[in-house]
């Protein structure tokens, strides 16, 4: 049985993880997710907490040195005193070879934080490439994602994407928020490295076809909200079901981390992003990554999974 708890989590390393290929680049599959970096408190709201500038910047170097080599981000991540590209930025340029960023594309917030309709036509996607690449001081961004929101077609702006790929702008495109049928319509037009869809235990079951089917087609899939849960942008808030809580009881291991070693076991293709300002947090969800659930373990919180969801 794997007991985190008796070893200081700074030891294990995001390698533990295992590995998986965003195309050509290589990552850890244990990563970062910027979202919760520019506040404390609830993200994406206009009215957001300023995290300390020097703790959010501690948190990147420090992810970094446990071995995270996947960082995901977006221009609207951003608090009224803080961004998360720019924090990237200043914590992490020059950047090392090895560390893969991903953004992404679609939403938009104005200046005081509000919500703008989604960006649906090329210039407006291009616009917001280029804001990313000014923010994260890059001449290509690695991996960019479509968000969208409902079911139409997203020929014409995956297809502007893939004009920014071929012109070097970005080295590999992905999707969040979609179908399987979304998926295949993108295929048909470019290469697609990554699906971002809302999932966990507990959470839309009903996505546990589509995550074994990313994984025939080779596509990593990278869940978000995935140790939030409920909770969503603003953070788990909701008590733990018994058979999380039972599992972490038996690994000596926060609950957190029994979320995260579950996503990592639904797929070697799938990608853990947890997102924290806290430098402890940080350290125990890397580790996280070296948690090893038993069949038993596994057979618990699938029950978990159904009944909850």
């Amino acid at each position: 049985m794997t007991n985190l708890a008796e070893r200081p989590s700074h030891t294990v390393s995001a390698a533990a993880s295992g590995t998986w290929r965003l195309g050509d680049l290589t990552v850890n599959r244990i990563g970062f997710g910027a979202m919760r970096l520019p506040q404390t408190g609830e993200a994406l709201i206009p009215d957001a907490v300023p995290r300390d500038r020097e703790q959010a910047i501690g948190v990147l170097r420090r992810a970094v040195e446990l071995g995270v080599n996947h960082i995901d981000t977006a221009a609207f991540y951003f608090s009224p005193l803080r961004s998360a590209n720019e924090l990237i930025n200043r914590a992490l340029a020059p950047y090392r070879d090895d560390l893969v960023i991903a953004t992404k594309v679609g939403p938009g917030r104005d200046r005081s934080g509000e919500w703008e309709d989604h960006a649906r036509t090329p210039e407006r996607l291009r616009a917001q490439v280029e804001e990313n690449l000014r923010q994260l001081g890059r001449d290509h961004l690695d991996v960019v994602n479509l968000r969208i929101v409902g079911p139409d077609s997203i020929a014409e702006r995956f297809g502007a994407l893939a004009e920014l790929r071929e012109a070097g702008l970005i080295r590999h495109l992905g999707l969040s928020n979609i179908t399987p049928a979304h998926l295949a319509e993108a295929r048909a037009i470019a290469p697609v490295v990554c699906v971002q869809n809302m999932y966990g235990i507990g959470m839309r079951p009903d996505q546990d076809a589509f995550v074994r089917a990313c994984g025939e087609q080779g596509i990593a899939f990278v869940p978000f909200y995935a140790v939030a849960g409920s909770g969503r942008q603003g953070g788990a808030t909701a008590s733990e079901p018994e058979e999380i809580l039972a599992v972490a009881r038996a690994h000596r291991v926060a609950p957190a981390q029994v979320r995260i070693a579950w996503t990592l076991r639904r797929g070697p293709h799938v990608l853990a992003i947890p997102g924290t300002g806290d430098p402890a947090h940080l350290e125990s969800n890397v580790a996280a990554g070296g948690l090893r659930l038993t069949d038993d373990d596994l057979t618990l919180l699938e029950a978990a999974h159904h009944r909850m969801g």
